[in-house]
């Protein structure tokens, strides 16, 4: 804009200007693509003291039905020793049977945790799991809307989980449920680059004994003093190798991304994704917003997370959002916002509904006529209108 404008026109400080008038343009703010590295540094978890203290938890979800009737898998992992835990589950569990499992499989073999680390699934944001732990001492810390990163953790386990289960099934046959304890116990006696140790080792001290190191049985074990002394030597051990690969973690993870900041009072957009309401395969995507709001900041929760202040129409969203989810409003008294421009669901989502069928045409592909329609959308001006082809709209 600038370069065609000094063109014909010139004025002191005319760049700033045309920087300024462009970056309140209220549309631009909400459809500009971001180009920048994702804001917020990586926050480094606190530093682990014993053993099964700090744990993360997740499911695995959508697997086929076994016999039994179960569906899912419950993943727990202790994120000192790296050991874990894989419980078949059936997705339909209420909350108070998961705290029973809870019992039997964690704290039965572990003690009570001090803290887990969760994603927002309906399992743990329901009030009875939010209050159980609580009650037993335990600090529940669910991750931010929409941000997966907060629990790596149990992402990276359910990926090896996985590999193991489809192998299995694959080479084997049968169902996925029958090889689960042995996957538990391969993953738990496997080598973890980052305590330089097999979990099984850094949780009971020794190696676990295998069709492939039964030596390991017949060595002598220290006793007394000497058992305590070692165990406490892998604690230590394993402690700085967690600040070193934080280290190492934050260096590289850091270099892809800004330091990114507001205060309480500030207005931000919020980062929304579109879904096509039918098939289709017109341009509709290109032009739908990136962002909506702007949204007020409440409070501050932690050091990259912020609490919006949301309408109630948005009331089945979690209200707070990493920092990467956000982009500062430029304020303009020209700007009109309105916030039922889109219907969201609960995973930042909106359906574009179609409204009407404005015309009827004919498109030749090679030798195939397609019948195509131009529709009108709802909440889009006319301009926006596009052309999709009949098949997809009476889908």
């Amino acid at each position: 804009m600038y370069r065609d404008l000094r063109q014909h026109y010139w004025w002191s400080g005319m760049r700033r200007d045309i920087v300024d008038y462009a970056s309140r343009y209220l549309s631009c703010q909400q459809v500009k693509a971001d180009h920048l590295r994702p804001g917020g540094e990586l926050q480094r978890l606190p530093i682990l003291e014993w053993k099964w203290e700090r744990i993360t938890m997740d499911f695995v979800v959508g697997l086929p039905r076994t016999s039994p009737g179960l569906d899912s898998i419950w993943v727990s992992v202790d994120r000192m020793t790296k050991s874990a835990h894989f419980i078949p589950v059936h997705t339909s569990y209420s909350a108070e049977r998961l705290a029973r499992i809870y019992i039997r499989e964690v704290v039965r073999l572990h003690s009570v945790p001090v803290s887990i680390i969760s994603d927002r699934g309906l399992q743990f944001t329901s009030s009875f799991w939010r209050t159980f732990p609580d009650e037993l001492g335990t600090r529940v810390d669910l991750s931010t809307a929409f941000h997966p990163q907060t629990d790596g953790q149990s992402e990276r386990t359910i990926q090896v989980l996985e590999d193991m289960l489809q192998a299995c099934v694959m080479d084997f046959g049968g169902q996925w449920d029958q090889y689960l304890p042995l996957a538990d116990f391969v993953y738990n006696n496997s080598y973890h680059s980052s305590i330089q140790m097999a979990p099984f080792e850094a949780l009971y001290g020794r190696r676990c004994r295998s069709p492939v190191g039964w030596f390991e049985s017949t060595e002598p074990r220290p006793c007394g003093t000497n058992l305590m002394r070692e165990a406490l030597d892998h604690v230590r051990v394993i402690q700085d190798m967690f600040r070193t690969a934080q280290s190492r973690h934050k260096i590289y993870a850091d270099r892809r991304r800004r330091p990114l900041k507001f205060v309480v009072g500030d207005r931000v957009f919020l980062r929304v994704s579109p879904m096509k309401g039918v098939m289709r395969f017109g341009r509709r995507r290109k032009l739908s917003p990136r962002y909506i709001g702007p949204f007020q900041i409440l409070r501050t929760v932690g050091e990259v997370a912020y609490e919006l202040a949301l309408p109630p129409a948005f009331s089945a969203i979690h209200l707070v959002f990493h920092v990467s989810m956000l982009r500062r409003y430029v304020p303009d008294e020209s700007h009109v916002i309105q916030y039922d421009a889109v219907d969201l669901d609960d995973s930042l989502r909106y359906i574009e509904e179609p409204v009407a069928i404005l015309a009827r045409a004919v498109r030749r592909l090679r030798s195939r006529a397609i019948p195509v329609v131009k529709v009108h959308w709802r909440h889009r001006p006319v301009e926006e209108d596009t052309w999709e082809t009949e098949h997809e709209m009476r889908a």
